[in-house]
C-alpha cells in the first residue's frame, strides 16, 4: 500500500526514464530545440514532476493545453517558458501574461483580448517598479496557422491581417509561427509534406507583406520529430515520445532507427515511465462453467482461481478491456480479465494457480516476473492509442516518483 492512502492500487512514475527520454529526443532533433508537452497532467504522469525531469534531461520549454495548466507550473516554482497550446478566452488571457505564459494566438478577437491583457499587465509591472524586467518587445505571443488539420488555427488566407494586427500591438512580441500535423504518424503520407509546404508559405506570405519574421518556426511533434527530419525546423513539441512511447505501432520501427542514427544503442531507446499496479484483494476458487461480474457475460472455461483488483472503471479501466481481451499480470503470467469491469473492482481468471493470495501484487501496466504489458498493448485490445490509456488513468490512483 501507498504511505498515506487507504487503497492497495498506485502508478509507479520512473523520473529517470523521462529525463532519458528527453535527452534521446533532444539528441535526435539537434539542433532544433525540444520542448516538452506536459499538458493533461504530464500525460497522467504528473505535471510538475515531468516538467522538471524533462527539463532536466535536455528540454527547454514546455508546453500546455490550458492557462491552468502553465499556472500550476509557475506555482510549483518552474520557470521555463511555457507555450499555451490553443488560444486563451477572455477570462484566462490576463493570468497569461501575469503568469508569464506564451499564448497561440488565431483569431483577431484573441489578438485584441491579449493585445487588452498585456498593456494592463505592463501597467502593472511598470507600477511595481518592474517596467522592462524581460519585457523588451513585449510580451510573447505565437500564432498557429491551419495547414491542414482543421481544428484550430489561423487560414493561411487570414495569416497576413492577424500578424499585421498583432504587429501593430507594442505590447505583444510575435515570437513564433506554428502548425500541427495530423498524419505525421503514418510513414511515407505525402499530406504531411503537404502541410510543412504549406508553412512554408505562410511564413513566405508575411515577408512578402513586409512583415516581422517570427521569432521561430515549428510543427513536429512526437511523430513529425521521430520521422520527419524536415518538420524538426526550430523546434519539435513531443508528448507522448517524452514518456516512453512511439505514437503508433507501425512508426516504432522508425523511432528505433532514429535513435540509433542520433546514437544511442539498441537498449538505450524510449523508455516507458509508468506502472501501474494493485494489490490482490480477494481470491475466490470457482467452478467451471461459473459465470462473474455484471452481466454474466462468460463462462468459466475450467475451475479456475478468481483474484479481485480493488480498481475498476472509475481508475481508467474502460469496460472495453474485457471484451478486447484485456490482461494483468499475477505471478509473472499474463491473466485475462473473467468478467465485466466494475467501477471499483476487476475479476482476473488466474487459471489453476492456488499460490495467488491476497496482498499479492498484480501489475496492470509494467513488468513482472520477466513478463511485461506495456499501454501499446492496452490499445491494442481497445482498438484505441497509448495517448488515451496513459492519460485516463484517475486520481484515485496515487502516483510514486522515483529514479
Amino acid at each position: 500500500m501507498v504511505e498515506g492512502t487507504h487503497r492497495p492500487v498506485w502508478a509507479e512514475i520512473d523520473l529517470g526514464a523521462i529525463s532519458h527520454n528527453a535527452a534521446v529526443l533532444a539528441s535526435v532533433v539537434a539542433p532544433a530545440r525540444l520542448c516538452a508537452v506536459v499538458k493533461a497532467d504530464g500525460y497522467g504522469h504528473g505535471a510538475v514532476e515531468v516538467a522538471r525531469a524533462a527539463l532536466a534531461g535536455g528540454a527547454s520549454e514546455l508546453a500546455v493545453a490550458i492557462v491552468d495548466e502553465g499556472v500550476e507550473l509557475r506555482d510549483a516554482g518552474i520557470e521555463a517558458p511555457i507555450l499555451v497550446l490553443a488560444e486563451p478566452g477572455p477570462d484566462a488571457m490576463p493570468e497569461v501574461f501575469g503568469y508569464r505564459l506564451t499564448p497561440t494566438l488565431y483569431t483577431p478577437e484573441g489578438v485584441a483580448l491579449a493585445g487588452e491583457a498585456a498593456g494592463l499587465a505592463g501597467a502593472g509591472l511598470a507600477g511595481a517598479g518592474l517596467a522592462g524586467a524581460g519585457l523588451a518587445g513585449g510580451f510573447p505571443v505565437e500564432v498557429k496557422v491551419d495547414t491542414g488539420m482543421h481544428r484550430v488555427g489561423v487560414d493561411p488566407a487570414g495569416l497576413v491581417a492577424l500578424v499585421r494586427q498583432l504587429t501593430e500591438v507594442p505590447q505583444l512580441d510575435f515570437a513564433g509561427l506554428w502548425t500541427h500535423l495530423a498524419v505525421a504518424d503514418e510513414p511515407d503520407n505525402t499530406f504531411t509534406t503537404e502541410q510543412l509546404g504549406r508553412l512554408a508559405r505562410a511564413r513566405q506570405s508575411l515577408r512578402a507583406a513586409g512583415l516581422p519574421e517570427p521569432g521561430r518556426v515549428h510543427a513536429g511533434n512526437s511523430a513529425g520529430a521521430m520521422a520527419w527530419p524536415e518538420a524538426r525546423l526550430d523546434m519539435v513539441r513531443c508528448g507522448i515520445a517524452l514518456y516512453g512511447y512511439s505514437p503508433n505501432a507501425a512508426l516504432a520501427p522508425v523511432v528505433a532507427a532514429a535513435t540509433r542514427q542520433a546514437g544511442w544503442g539498441p537498449g538505450d531507446g524510449l523508455r516507458p515511465a509508468l506502472s501501474w499496479i494493485a494489490r490482490v484483494s480477494l481470491v475466490r476458487d470457482i467452478e467451471a462453467g461459473e459465470r462473474v461480474s455484471y452481466g454474466l457475460l462468460q463462462p468459466l472455461k475450467e475451475r479456475s482461481f478468481v483474484a479481485t483488483l480493488p480498481l475498476g472503471y472509475a481508475d481508467g479501466i474502460p469496460r472495453a478491456y474485457f471484451a478486447g481481451g484485456g490482461e494483468v499480470l499475477v505471478n509473472g503470467r499474463r491473466r485475462r480479465l473473467a468478467g465485466t469491469v466494475t467501477m471499483d473492482q476487476i475479476l482476473v481468471d488466474c487459471g489453476d494457480d492456488s499460490s495467488v493470495a491476497p496482498g499479492d501484487e498484480a501489475v496492470l501496466i509494467g513488468e513482472q516476473g520477466g513478463e511485461q504489458l506495456t499501454a501499446a498493448d492496452w490499445a491494442e485490445s481497445l482498438a484505441t492509442i497509448c495517448y488515451e490509456v496513459v492519460t485516463r488513468i484517475g486520481p484515485r490512483v496515487p502516483r510514486v516518483y522515483r529514479r
